[in-house]
């Protein structure tokens, strides 16, 4: 999609109700939801983080944006991808400022560059007992990108008429960090697989862009 055809209609998005759950369980394997219904406690004491969707315009003005794969580590998050973000820190004023801060740390692109559209529904992740708030940036410019090497394995582009091709809807086993292998659904971008909450993330932000291009 061309990307003056997408800030057009982008410009709309504000006015469109957000889906919520509505797009988050299209993503949740069935287990998942008797999960948050049992950790309702963990819930109240989550720690707070923010991610951003990252839109800009290519190198031939199409519309893409921009995930990372973590590197491997010992921890629930392991080898996933992810959108650029990370957790509150003392010295964010908000989580909108977590989500810039942490974007320019892991993959280059600075917050003056970066202007937040939307604020996302917020997305429950229970292994890390972590509330995640997305939000949806675009910059003007193509960025240069540069990912932060200690975090970072590699940093993903993604063509947006791709990831709204239905055809990027899979099923895909996968082990989960309580060393079980389920079935869940996921968005195969770039050969890479997406599910868990970034799915959730992107399946809300899917529906809302499907309302408006």
């Amino acid at each position: 999609m061309n990307f003056d055809v997408f800030l057009q209609s982008l410009s709309k998005i504000k006015n469109i109700p957000l889906p919520a759950e509505d797009s988050h369980f299209k993503m949740v394997p069935p287990f998942r939801r008797a999960l948050l219904k049992q950790q309702e406690k963990a819930v109240s004491t989550a720690k707070e983080a923010g991610v951003l969707a990252l839109f800009y315009p290519s190198d031939g003005n199409l519309t893409h944006f921009v995930l990372i794969l973590r590197k491997t580590y010992k921890g629930v998050h392991s080898a996933q991808v992810a959108f650029p973000g990370g957790k509150l820190d003392a010295s964010d004023r908000n989580l909108e400022k977590t989500a810039l801060r942490e974007t320019f740390e892991e993959v280059g692109v600075s917050s003056s560059m970066v202007e937040i559209k939307r604020k996302l529904s917020q997305v429950y992740i229970p292994p890390s007992n972590f509330y995640v708030q997305p939000f949806i940036g675009i910059t003007q410019k193509t960025p240069r990108f540069v990912k932060q090497e200690d975090e970072v394995e590699a940093i993903i582009e993604v063509n947006l008429d791709d990831f709204l091709d239905e055809s990027a809807l899979i099923t895909r086993t996968v082990k989960t960090s309580y060393s079980v292998d389920v079935e869940v659904p996921a968005f195969k971008l770039n050969n890479h697989v997406v599910w868990g909450a970034t799915a959730m993330m992107l399946s809300e932000i899917k529906d809302l862009l499907k309302q408006l291009v």
